[in-house]
C-alpha cells in the first residue's frame, strides 16, 4: 500500500510541474507575442541558464526570462566547451527545415561504396564555383561523399537560371541533364510539376545567402566551394565536434 501511495503522490507531482510547465509556456508565448506580434515561436524551451528559455522561430532565436520580462537577442556559449549553444540550435532548426524535403525531392549523385556524409548543395546553374563543384561530382562520390541538390537560382523565380533548373528537373535523366546545363550547354525546355520553387524558398528560409551553399547532415553551414579533400576534411571536424 505505501508503495502504491508513494506513486500517487510521484505521479501527481509529475502531473503538477507539467501544468506549471505549460503555464510558463502559455505565459512567455503572450509575452513575446507583444513584441513579436507577427510571428509564433516553434518552441520554447528551458536553457542550461536557470530561469532563461530559449524562443525558436526558425534561424531567429531569442532568450527570454521565465517571468517574461527580459528578452535577449544574441548567443550563448558555454565556456567549459566553447560552443555556442545558440549556433547548435539554429542548425538543428535548419536540419529540420532540409527534412521536411523529402530526399526524392532533390537531384541526388550518389556516394561510391559506403556512404559516409550526406550533403544538401543549394546550387545556382550559372554559377561558376557551383560548377567547379559539379566538375567534381565523381571525386566527391569516390570519398562517400553523398550530394543531395536543391536549385538556388539566385536571379530569383522568373530568371533564365530557375528556367533552366525546372527543364533539368523535368527531363527523364535529370542528372545528365543538369549536368550539360552546369557545362553551358543548351538543354530542352521542358516544365512539368517540381519543387524548384520550394527548394528556393526553403534555401531563403534556412540562411542561404549564396551559392554553393553546403548543408551538413548536421544542419551547419559551409559556405562556398571546397576541393572533395578539403571537403571531407571539414565533415570529419564538424562530424566529431558533434
Amino acid at each position: 500500500m505505501k508503495k502504491i501511495t508513494l506513486l500517487v503522490v510521484a505521479l501527481a507531482t509529475l502531473a503538477s510541474g507539467s501544468v506549471f510547465a505549460d503555464q510558463i509556456t502559455d505565459n512567455l508565448k503572450q509575452k513575446l507575442k507583444s513584441v513579436i506580434p507577427n510571428e509564433t515561436p516553434e518552441s520554447i524551451t528551458k536553457t542550461p541558464i536557470p530561469g532563461l528559455y530559449e524562443a525558436n522561430y526558425g534561424m531567429q532565436i531569442y532568450y527570454i526570462s521565465e517571468d517574461g520580462n527580459y528578452i535577449v537577442d544574441g548567443e550563448i556559449i558555454n565556456l567549459a566547451t566553447r560552443t555556442s549553444l545558440t549556433s547548435s540550435a539554429i542548425s538543428i532548426a535548419r536540419k529540420d527545415k532540409i527534412a521536411s524535403m523529402p530526399a526524392d525531392q532533390s537531384i541526388i549523385f550518389p556516394a561510391k561504396g559506403d556512404t559516409k556524409h550526406v550533403i544538401t548543395v543549394f546550387t545556382d546553374i550559372d554559377c561558376g564555383y557551383c560548377r567547379k563543384l559539379h566538375n567534381q561530382m565523381a571525386e566527391y562520390n569516390d570519398l562517400g561523399i553523398e550530394v543531395r541538390y536543391m536549385m538556388f537560382p539566385r536571379a530569383g523565380l522568373q530568371s533564365d537560371s530557375f528556367k533552366k533548373a525546372v527543364s533539368a528537373w523535368c527531363a527523364e535523366d535529370n542528372r545528365g541533364e543538369l549536368t550539360k546545363a552546369k557545362n553551358g550547354k543548351s538543354i530542352p525546355s521542358l516544365e512539368c510539376n517540381n519543387p524548384i520553387a520550394a527548394q528556393y524558398l526553403l534555401g531563403q528560409e534556412v540562411g542561404v545567402t549564396g551559392t554553393p551553399a553546403i548543408v551538413t547532415e548536421g544542419g551547419q553551414i559551409i559556405p562556398g566551394y571546397r576541393k572533395p579533400a578539403d571537403m571531407l576534411q571539414a565533415l570529419n571536424q564538424l562530424a566529431a565536434a558533434q
